[in-house]
């Protein structure tokens, strides 16, 4: 389980990252959602259960101060973790070029998933399509600029944490 609390405490510091970089975003009106780098090392490289412990509790930390019902993006997290975990041995996951690329599509279905719950609460759902693509466009950019010192960063906890990597190391 330190494993998991390593990977967590990571992920709070993401979490601190990007409200920070929502915050400064207010004033254009976009808002960057990375759940992709939520899910995508704890997925590829922890096992299972440790890597579903700090999804989840990152999704609850995420539903804390998100305008959707509690417990959405720990559920969102936690189904794609579990598809991750099922389709990490047919997935380029040890370069970060392949983490990255899959943070990427992680991060695109979840932001579709999420868009979907809220576009029916829009006064006008067309023109929230709009806004939702701008979003995904900010959100695209800056993981990909993000991502390879966020993944260093994972690794790099998990080594000083004292205990092997992962189980395929």
């Amino acid at each position: 389980m330190r494993r998991a609390l390593v990977v967590f405490l990571t992920l709070v510091l993401l979490w601190a990252i990007v409200a920070l970089l929502n915050d400064a975003f207010a004033g254009l009106h976009l808002y960057v959602f990375v759940g992709g780098l939520y899910v995508t090392y704890a997925a590829l490289v922890l096992p299972e259960r440790p890597g579903l412990v700090a999804v989840f509790l990152a999704g609850l930390l995420c539903d804390a101060n998100a305008p959707v019902a509690f417990g959405t993006h720990a559920l969102l997290f936690g189904m794609a973790h579990a598809v991750l975990c099922n389709l990490r041995d047919r997935l380029p996951h040890e370069e970060t070029a392949g983490r990255v690329a899959i943070a990427l599509l992680v991060n695109f279905g979840l932001l579709l998933v999420l868009s979907l719950f809220k576009i029916g609460r829009l006064p006008d759902p067309a023109a929230g399509w709009v806004r939702i693509f701008a979003d995904l466009l900010a959100s695209q950019v800056f993981l990909t600029l993000i991502a390879p010192w966020f993944f260093a960063l994972q690794e790099r906890s998990l080594l000083l944490s004292g205990g092997p990597q992962s189980r395929w190391r």
